[in-house]
């Protein structure tokens, strides 16, 4: 049986895993890819054939019905990664996989040619669909059941992934906007090749983590992988899938960022600031900036108010960050009242905006993913956190939906209908909230500091 990995001072950097830090970095390059390109497909899809940046000249219509089925496949493709991870290889040579797919995919889009745009597109969703679920799943792989560094140790992976957007919407979008799209999209896969020359430096600090399970030849792990489930895993199964219908609603709200709000941005927000125009994909970074800022101070909060007793579970959390994300939608509603006022809405609306948005995703999306690590059972981790992510993705489709109605219903309608479906399903969840946590039966209800040995995740790992 595995026994874990004795975390001894010299393995503990900042007091977690040094391998938290390797899939950091890794994660790190990898949204820094694709957020760039995130960042300037939609503006590159509407930019005019004609301008001096050419652009393929879509409607606006047209760039966010594609833009939401390619968000959306990029993480329904997370199932079919979780599957091949659990079943096949595991997650530490998916994660290499899924990186060396995505290098291929950002790179061909730096070729201009219609076929180059589209096979590009493909790759990336299928890199990002073997990578995603996987890395993620490897970071819960790192602690022991019961520790409450879990929920910090995603914060900080997650502040890796923010740190990864933030540089990628300055750098990958001035690039774009400026210099040329398809340089942008070259740029991108750059970052995503040392994010894999990192993560095969790194892998002495993984040595026990993202295993195949199958390749274990003890008899008693393999006992255990292919026992069924049991009652409590089949309740904590139904509690996962329950959250994830706020998954859909949260990410259906949040991806307006890279879609309808990111056209907004350029058409009709005042972007001077002091005699110079800020570039509208600038603005993709706002996000990220506020996570890495405020990401541990809201880690420590829930961490604290959690060891002192107070109301603070996984469940609470993803409701709050709900109605905090769906209530940011608010300030847009003030930005088109301006706009059809004035004929130009200010740029404070905006940063008031991102700023609910990402305290709604620091109190749901490292907590949502934690929490999988928590419920789902081992045999089942990489494919629960595929079908997260591949919510995750219908989530994106509806934004894209949402984006497009906005041509017939307008963007105060869209805007204001967000806020108010948000907060108020956030509340109705909230009644229901103590049944749903009685299906978890008390996974979450002795944790604490723990620092002498690893998950036990794999029961493939050795010593």
């Amino acid at each position: 049986m595995n026994s874990g990995v004795l975390h001894r001072e010299e393995d503990l950097f900042f007091g977690h895993p040094k391998g938290l830090f390797v899939l950091f970095f890794t994660e790190m390059w990898e949204r820094f890819s694709y957020y760039g390109m995130r960042a300037i497909l939609v503006l590159y899809l509407v930019s005019k054939t004609t301008e001096a940046n050419p652009g393929l000249g879509w409607t606006n219509g047209e760039a966010l019905a594609l833009y939401g089925w390619y968000t959306m496949m990029v993480y329904v493709m997370s199932i079919p990664g979780g599957i091949i991870a659990d079943k096949f290889l595991g997650q530490k040579r998916a994660v290499l996989y899924g990186g060396i797919l995505l290098v291929a995919g950002h790179s061909i889009l730096a070729v201009e040619q219609m076929w180059a745009f589209y096979l590009g597109l493909v790759l990336i969703v299928c890199g990002v669909g073997m990578l995603k679920p996987n890395i993620s799943t490897m970071v819960g792989g790192l602690y022991k059941k019961g520790d409450i560094r879990r929920d910090k140790g995603f914060t900080i992976f997650y502040i890796g992934i923010n740190l990864g957007a933030f540089l990628s919407s300055i750098i990958v979008g001035y690039v774009g906007e400026v210099y040329g799209w398809h340089y942008g999209f070259g740029l991108a896969g750059i970052g995503m090749f040392l994010g894999m020359v990192q993560y095969l430096a790194g892998q002495k600090h993984l040595t026990n983590v993202g295993n195949y399970l199958g390749s274990s030849q003890d008899e008693e792990d393999q006992a255990l992988y292919n026992k069924p489930l049991t009652k409590v895993e089949k309740d904590r199964i139904i509690v996962l899938l329950i959250s994830f219908v706020l998954v859909i609603v949260f990410w259906g709200a949040f991806e307006q960022a890279g879609g309808l709000m990111n056209i907004y941005t350029k058409e009709k927000t005042n972007r001077m600031l002091m005699g110079w125009e800020v570039p509208a994909s600038w603005f993709q970074s706002l996000n990220a900036l506020f996570i890495i800022f405020l990401g541990t101070l809201v880690a420590n909060y829930w961490a604290k108010r959690k060891l002192n007793g107070r109301l603070a579970s996984s469940l609470f959390k993803m409701m709050l960050g709900l109605i905090i994300m769906g209530a940011g939608f608010f300030f847009m509603t003030g930005a088109t009242a301006q706009f059809e006022a004035t004929g130009s809405s200010a740029m404070y609306w905006l940063v008031l905006a991102y700023l609910f948005h990402t305290i709604g995703e620091l109190c749901l999306s490292p907590v949502a993913l934690s929490f999988i690590t928590k419920l789902a059972p081992a045999k089942y981790a990489s494919i629960m956190m595929g079908v997260y992510f591949a919510m995750t993705g219908f989530g994106s489709k509806l934004a894209g939906l949402l984006g497009e109605w906005s041509e017939s219903l307008g963007e105060y309608a869209i805007f204001t209908g967000i806020a108010v479906f948000c907060v108020v399903l956030g509340l109705l969840v909230l009644l229901i909230r103590p049944r749903l946590e009685s299906l978890t039966h008390g996974v979450e209800d002795e944790e604490r500091d723990i620092y002498d040995e690893a998950e036990g995740f794999e029961l493939a790992d050795t010593v």
